[in-house]
């Protein structure tokens, strides 16, 4: 499992595993039942608190891509595609959600606002 995290971003670290991890299970490089490494290993893997790879594999459990089984491990769930498939496009209307807020927090028109997502759309 190949993770990439970005300790400078605004994102925090657990959200970056959970994001990075729901990629891998929706494209399907990480299957149904496949084991995750275990808490400790990923962490020590990543350099990180074995408490912010728990917080992530909770946060996937509670989101049902992932199961785990005391004593055995965390795998992953029997995933409903179309339901993960949603989970990423309710992530990416509220990530517009904020930067529509943002820009009109600074002033921007809603027809500035659809000119930049025109723009970067052409792109």
């Amino acid at each position: 499992m190949h993770i990439i995290l970005n300790n400078s971003s605004m994102v925090p670290i657990y959200e970056q595993l959970v994001n990075q991890i729901k990629d891998l299970i929706l494209k399907g490089e990480i299957k149904e039942n496949d084991a995750l490494p275990s808490v400790r290993v990923l962490s020590g893997e990543l350099k990180i608190s074995a408490l912010t790879v728990k917080k992530a594999y909770d946060f996937l459990e509670e989101e049902g891509f992932v199961v785990t089984v005391h004593g055995k491990g965390t795998f992953v769930a029997a995933t409903d595609k179309e339901l993960a498939k949603e989970a990423r496009r309710k992530s990416v209307e509220d990530d517009f959600a904020e930067a529509i807020d943002k820009a009109k927090t600074i002033g921007m028109t809603n027809d500035e606002i659809r000119e930049i997502v025109d723009i970067i759309l052409e792109e």
